[in-house]
């Protein structure tokens, strides 16, 4: 009888884990899903802004000084870096980095404990 308690509290157990680690992987992707359309938000206000000053540049003054550029350059910058975070772009910390540097400190952890 205590074994059967105990199995059915272990399967109990387990359930509980899988769910919530289910929940929690979804939670991740939920966060993803909203920085992505952050991102392209921002990326169409960009667009649209852009080519608003750049009809007022060349309304302005047609060609003569493309003062719009600057603009362009300066916005653009801060977009490639918020492109880079969402994407995970990082040529130095690449995606799945940290998840394998945990694990390979894991791994040397058991190593170094394993005769302890």
């Amino acid at each position: 009888m205590a074994n059967l308690k105990k199995k059915n509290q272990m399967e109990f157990l387990e359930i509980k884990e899988s769910r919530n680690t289910s929940d929690v992987k979804y939670q991740r992707a939920k966060a993803r899903i909203a920085e992505m359309k952050k991102f392209y938000s921002s990326l169409m206000s960009y667009a649209l802004f852009m080519a608003f000053l750049a009809a007022l540049n060349y309304y302005t003054n047609g060609w003569n000084y493309m003062w719009f550029l600057w603009a362009v350059f300066g916005w653009g910058i801060g977009l490639v870096f918020k492109a880079i975070k969402v994407f995970g772009l990082n040529p130095f910390f690449g995606r799945g980095w940290e998840e394998r540097k945990i694990q390979e400190f894991m791994e040397e952890d058991e190593q170094q404990n394993r005769w302890n």
